[in-house]
């Protein structure tokens, strides 16, 4: 997707010997050339990156982020299986002993849905309420296989832990002894608060109450002490289930009851999708687990992963990433909708653009954005819920990151990707920063095979290059941005968008090629057509840019061809007859979920409802050979086999891999949702 420290992601397990994995998703060339960079400057403090002033929080934003960090869930970014309740940060942690009569003893202190590696934990998500009023997860590691359900019993939570058989087809060998369980309690992000052992129970006393948390196992086994944990907690060989409650002591049928209850109402909360049910479900449940509290912005927000935020710090958000997430959130929750799209848009640079990145402690890409999908967002945001202010909200530095781009990346009247390495405060860790790599990275299209032959100019810092793809989705920005504007009576800035966009349009218009039958990349360098093909040749179809005799050329020689997109798995990121396709890395040939995403937006601008139909169906086959099988929303998929778990470059728990699946759902509910057009 985007970025240049992709190879951080795979971190292992904590175990007692402090084993972790890491992988790459990376193209080996980026690398090299990232590598290559010289780092002259002098190292800063880690403490905190210079970041941007944040813009100040309208009541009704305060208001929703409010209501958004309240009550018990899977807040804590580095684990799934811990509870936090908010505001006061109270944690119950589950944690893992394996224990062996030998050397190999060891200590699973969190788990992360997707981690790879050598003795990593695996995980299966099962449901997850928006508001976390119900959970459950699978979990194998090291031959043990544990089902973690919670549950809300009006403010209180309720958790049960129960050991399974290990499955039949684990290669695994059986444990000799049970795991140890240990349910451990603190306050994190060095809240106020003590934890106590009573007779009983544990007690935590936090700044505003005291939440007592009781063991179906009583105070636990006081024999098990040599534990690698620090503060009071319930441990017990875990032979049978155990049950944590809040509030007051519950049997183990009272906790069954509570979840079952919060299952019953979570299934019906999804069967009023219809036949769109299982998406729905699928979409639900995997921003349900993405989504974390952010301690340094006090903030709620899904980051695309927990592997990844882990990675970077602790948070990560990847501009059109988290401005899908927001688009898929407004099926079920506008809050969290609200504020995935607000808290994107308030990573803004001082040059005034979103960054391609921002992470933990303030750091960012001060150099690059990345696609323009923002303004697309708020406004199908508004026509679904009608919320005023959020346009007022987000309509100035959405208006500021439109004229970024035509004041910055401008050639000769097109619009092309660049670095701008020279910008304070630089991130001096990114060494992508000012070269070709920084540039192509700005697309987020990483190591697209598009731009392997575009020249890169050392003196402007951007590609020789103009690009279909983002002059499409840079005309829709303004055309969304325009309306935003005549909502808000905002004629003067209106009037700018509509000519900005009119100037823009009739430059893309330039770059149809009629022997080809379709919209083609141009080198500026040598005044050449690209003959190369990826999704985004197709998204002049998004910015209603295509007449109707232009769509019909494209979709029926080009989309609908199976030497080139067409196929049982659609459509892979450069063209099947392309050189690159049988990589099947990352950009190069394989499927994902924006590009289909787009590809399907533009689908349904023009009179092709049986291609559009069959566009869903297959985006949503695609999703769901992986979500049903094992729980995985992969980041890309081999567009040969359909498989997303064939590389380690292709995350298992990445939301936007979910748009494949919301694809289906748009065409089968609200097929207006996404342009922002009328029902």
């Amino acid at each position: 997707m985007k970025r240049f420290l992709r190879t951080l992601w795979l971190v292992g397990p904590m175990t007692i010997t402090g084993a972790a994995g890491f992988g790459s998703g990376f193209s080996q060339e980026a690398i090299g050339q990232m590598s290559d960079v010289a780092q002259a400057a002098a190292p800063q403090s880690s403490t905190v990156g210079q970041p941007s002033p944040r813009p100040a929080e309208s009541p009704e934003y305060q208001q929703t982020q409010a209501r958004l960090a309240e009550g018990w869930n899977t807040w804590d970014v580095h684990s799934v299986a811990t509870q936090v309740l908010l505001p006061e940060g109270l944690a119950i942690h589950i944690g893992l002993k394996h224990n062996s009569t030998l050397s190999n003893e060891s200590f699973l202190s969190d788990a992360l849905i997707g981690r790879q590696g050598p003795g990593a934990e695996q995980l299966v998500p099962g449901p997850h309420a928006w508001d976390g009023s119900y959970t459950d997860l699978r979990l194998f590691w090291q031959g043990h296989n544990v089902r973690i359900q919670s549950a809300h019993d009006g403010k209180d939570l309720v958790l049960l832990a129960t050991p399974l058989p290990s499955p039949s087809e684990s290669t695994v060998p059986l444990p000799a002894l049970p795991p140890t369980i240990l349910v451990s309690i603190n306050f994190l992000w060095n809240r106020p608060g003590t934890v106590l052992r009573a007779k009983d129970h544990l007690e935590a006393h936090g700044a505003t109450r005291t939440v007592p948390v009781y063991c179906t196992c009583g105070s636990g086994d006081r024999s098990v002490t040599n534990l690698p944990t620090a503060g009071p907690y319930f441990a017990l060989d875990f032979t049978a289930p155990v049950g944590i409650s809040t509030g007051k002591s519950r049997t183990l049928a009272e906790i069954h009851e509570a979840l079952g209850r919060q299952k019953r109402a979570y299934d019906k909360s999804i069967s009023a999708a219809g036949e769109a049910a299982p998406i729905a479900d699928a979409i639900q449940t995997t921003l349900g687990w993405d989504t974390i509290y952010e301690p340094e912005g006090r903030r709620v927000v899904s980051p695309v992963s927990r592997v990844w935020s882990v990675a970077w710090g602790g948070y990560v958000i990847f501009d059109w990433d988290n401005f899908f997430a927001a688009t898929m959130a407004a099926i079920g929750d506008r809050d969290l909708a609200y504020a995935n799209t607000i808290e994107t848009l308030r990573g803004s640079t001082v040059q005034g653009f979103i960054p391609n990145y921002a992470r933990a402690r303030g750091w960012k890409s001060s150099d690059r954005s990345e696609p323009p999908v923002g303004a697309i967002t708020v406004l199908g945001l508004y026509t679904k819920f009608g919320d005023r202010w959020l346009l007022r909200d987000t309509f100035t530095p959405l208006l500021r990151w439109n004229r970024w781009w035509s004041e910055h990346r401008d050639i000769q009247g097109y619009l092309t990707w660049g670095t701008d390495g020279e910008n304070e405060p630089a991130n001096l860790d990114d060494g992508s920063r000012g070269t070709r790599a920084g540039a192509i990275l700005e697309s987020g299209l990483d190591n697209s095979p598009m731009y392997d032959d575009a020249t890169y100019n050392n003196q402007t810092h951007q590609l020789e290059w103009a690009d279909v793809g983002l002059m499409s989705m840079y005309i829709a920005d303004c055309d969304a941005l325009a309306t935003m504007a005549d909502v808000l009576g905002r004629s003067a800035e209106g009037q700018e968008l509509h000519e900005r966009s009119a100037r823009y349009r009739a430059k893309l218009a330039t770059l149809w090629d009629g022997s080809s039958g379709i919209f083609l990349n141009k080198d500026l360098h040598t005044g050449q057509f690209s003959p190369r093909l990826s999704p985004t040749n197709f998204y002049p179809l998004f910015a209603k840019a295509a007449t109707p005799a232009q769509a019909d050329i494209m979709i029926k020689k080009h989309l609908l061809n199976p030497q080139e997109f067409w196929g049982e798995w659609v459509i892979p990121a450069i063209a099947r007859n392309d050189p690159a396709f049988g990589d099947q890395q990352y950009w190069r040939g394989r499927i994902w979920g924006p590009m289909n995403y787009l590809v399907y937006l533009g689908l349904r601008n023009y009179d092709v409802p049986e291609v559009r139909a069959e566009f869903a169906q297959k985006s949503r086959q695609l999703f769901l050979k992986e979500w049903l099988g094992n729980g995985h929303v992969h980041e890309n998929y081999n567009a040969m086999t359909g498989i997303g778990d064939d590389v380690t470059s292709s995350d298992r728990f990445y939301h936007w891999g979910a748009l494949l699946g919301f694809i289906e759902y748009l065409e089968q509910t609200t097929p207006s949702l996404a342009t922002g057009s009328p029902k």
